[in-house]
């Protein structure tokens, strides 16, 4: 599964830079995200719990960062375990645009591959679900970051 887009965020550059490095910042933003922990300054662990049509699940997993070019892009990947319910991997190479001095346009291009009964619900299910969570993600992050920058966080 491959998808991309991108969020317009009422923040600098280099504050929305920082934000993809805060693990608090995160963890506030990732749908169903429990914990998330920074292990060393490029990989963390989480743990999230997502419903996908009937199947739900909590998947524990390792992310980590690479190809670091900052503030302007980096590579994320990382892969989870859901138990019976199957496994999810993938990665996103995440970009950022200055539009204005405090317009940031963050690009993202994910691609993500599952397995299990996660796998047996169908693909349309899957995108579908991928691209909402995905979305839930970005528009949440935009939110924490822009009202973190208005309150002088």
């Amino acid at each position: 599964m491959q998808m991309n887009d991108s969020q317009r965020i009422p923040a600098s550059k280099q504050e929305v830079w920082a934000a993809l490095n805060d693990p608090e910042i995160l963890k506030q933003c990732i749908p169903g995200c429990q914990s998330l922990d920074m292990s060393s300054p490029t990989e963390m662990t989480a743990t999230v719990v997502f419903k996908v049509g009937p199947v739900k699940a909590t998947f524990g997993g390792k992310v980590t960062l690479s190809d670091l070019d900052p503030p302007n892009s980096y590579r994320i990947s990382g892969e989870g375990s859901g138990g019976v319910a199957g496994f999810a991997k993938g990665g996103a190479l995440v970009r950022l645009e200055s539009e204005a001095p405090d317009i940031t346009v963050l690009h993202y291009d994910v691609d993500a591959q599952i397995g299990g009964k996660l796998a047996q619900l169908g693909a349309r299910l899957i995108d579908s679900t991928a691209r909402k969570l995905a979305a839930e993600f970005f528009k949440s992050f935009g939110e924490v970051v822009g009202k973190n920058v208005a309150a002088g966080v």
